[in-house]
C-alpha cells in the first residue's frame, strides 16, 4: 500500500483513509459517517466504492497477510543457513510493516473485529506464518547453529512480540531506515539463539 493518496483509485483512497481512521479511533469506534467526513463526501456515496466497514478491514488484513507471505516465500527459497534465513525473514517482516505503518497497525491490533469465517481464515494464515518461522528455528537447532535447549515456541513468540510493536514506535523520519532497523533487530534476536563458540 502507498502512504500518499495521490494516484490512487477512489476505492483505494477510501481504504487508505479508513486505515488512518481505524488506527486513530479503533475499528469499533470508527463509523462510516466518520469516514465520509474524513473524505469530504456524503456517507451514502461511500457505498458506491465499498460495501461495508468490515469489507475495508478484510481488505487491509488480508492484503497485509499476502505481503508478509510473499516476503517469507522469498526467504525460504534462499540457499542459506538457518540463521541467515531467520535474519532475512525478520528484515523482510520489518520492511513489509515499514512500507505501510498505518495498515500494519490495523493488521496487528484490529483484526479481532473480523467476523467469521474471515477471523478464522485470518488466524489460520497468521498461525501458518508464525509456524514457518518456527520451522527455520527448528532447522537451526537440527543443524547445530542454534542452542539445543531453546524452547522453540518461546523463541518464535519472543521474536514476534519484539517485531510487532514496531508500528507503534517506529518514526519514519528518524535516522534509521527500515533495512538498517531490520538488520539491527535481526542481529539482536538471532544472536540470542546461536550457540556460543
Amino acid at each position: 500500500m502507498i502512504s500518499s493518496t495521490e494516484n490512487l483509485s477512489r476505492k483505494e483512497q477510501v481504504i487508505r483513509s479508513a486505515a488512518e481512521l481505524f488506527r486513530e479511533k479503533g475499528y469499533a469506534a470508527a463509523s462510516m459517517r466518520d469516514l465520509a467526513q474524513k473524505l469530504g463526501i456524503e456517507a451514502a456515496s461511500l457505498y458506491s466504492h465499498i460495501k461495508s466497514k468490515e469489507e475495508i478491514l478484510q481488505s487491509l488484513c488480508f492484503d497485509m497477510a499476502t505481503e508478509f507471505r510473499k516476503s517469507l516465500d522469498e526467504v525460504e527459497k534462499q540457499k542459506a543457513s538457518a540463521s541467515e534465513k531467520l535474519k532475512n525473514g525478520i528484515i523482510g517482516h520489518i520492511q513489509v510493516m515499514a512500507k505501510d505503518l498505518t495498515a500494519s497497525a490495523v493488521f496487528m491490533n484490529e483484526h479481532r473485529h473480523l467476523s467469521q469465517p474471515y477471523l478464522r481464515d485470518f488466524l489460520l494464515l497468521r498461525i501458518n506464518y508464525i509456524n514457518r518461522f518456527k520451522a527455520i528455528i527448528e532447522e537451526g537447532v537440527l543443524k547445530g547453529e542454534f542452542k539445543n535447549n531453546i524452547d522453540k515456541k518461546l523463541a518464535v513468540m519472543t521474536l514476534f512480540s519484539s517485531l510487532n510493536w514496531m508500528p507503534l514506535w517506529y518514526d519514519p523520519s528518524s535516522n534509521i531506515d527500515p533495512l538498517s532497523l531490520g538488520q539491527q533487530l535481526a542481529d539482536m534476536l538471532v544472536n540470542g539463539l546461536k550457540k556460543s563458540n
